[in-house]
């Protein structure tokens, strides 16, 4: 990789793998996976402990720590701001309630919403909504952005194959969701997210497969720039 500094470089990927270990990871894992002697890890690791990035439990395991939270909680008002007109503008290509939601431990929580204009019939979907995440379009998009794991159901498989995830009358009678992930280019500090659409009965899910899929390739394309 041209142009980086090697040690900057290392303590990202770092909070990155740190970030993904849901029991946190002990230095000599760190080391192992960086390809490094412990004592670069053990270094790496004091100076992101340092900073608040990541915390060390009694266990020894590295976890995210207060900083990196913070970090996220700043992004997301520049993460609405990116997405919001994106999001009109599929509420209106796909004439169906569009919406992102985002991973909180084992739930799909909706963040923002926009409704189509001139529509007779749309499906109401209020801010704040949750769902367990292996149920509704928008959750089983985000399980399949993940690294694939063992226990992955169908939904999932077929979600990561295609490109998007399609549900009908899981959360509301007749309705019809459709989403896809949202690439993350900053993993550690960009939480989990799924970008959708949501219709009654009439809803062209072709078109709207891929609207989502290029809406949210285009708000990751935003976030990198």
């Amino acid at each position: 990789m041209k142009n980086t500094l090697q040690t900057l470089d290392r303590g990202l990927i770092a909070l990155d793998l740190i970030s993904q270990s849901e029991r946190g990871m002990t230095v000599s894992e760190l080391a192992e996976a960086l390809s490094i002697n412990r004592a670069i890890a053990y270094r790496i690791a004091n100076t992101l402990e340092h900073h608040g990035l990541i915390t060390r439990m009694k266990s020894g395991h590295l976890r995210l720590g207060a900083a990196a939270v913070l970090f996220s909680y700043r992004f997301q008002p520049q993460f609405r701001e990116i997405a919001r007109p994106l999001l009109i503008e599929l509420a209106h290509h796909t004439a169906a309630t569009a919406f992102i939601s985002i991973a909180q431990g084992d739930y799909c929580y909706v963040i923002m919403v926009e409704e189509p204009k001139d529509v007779f019939l749309q499906v109401a979907y209020r801010i704040g909504s949750q769902h367990p995440l292996d149920k509704g379009a928008a959750g089983i998009a985000i399980l399949s952005g993940r690294a694939p794991q063992a226990d992955d159901n169908e939904a999932v498989l077929l979600a990561r194959e295609q490109g998007y995830s399609l549900t009908q009358g899981v959360l509301q009678k007749g309705a019809i969701g459709v989403a896809a992930p949202i690439p993350r280019p900053s993993p550690a500090l960009i939480p989990e997210s799924s970008v959708g659409v949501v219709a009654m009965e009439g809803l062209d899910t072709e078109l709207a497969a891929q609207a989502v899929i290029a809406c949210a390739q285009h708000i990751a394309k935003k976030l990198a720039l």
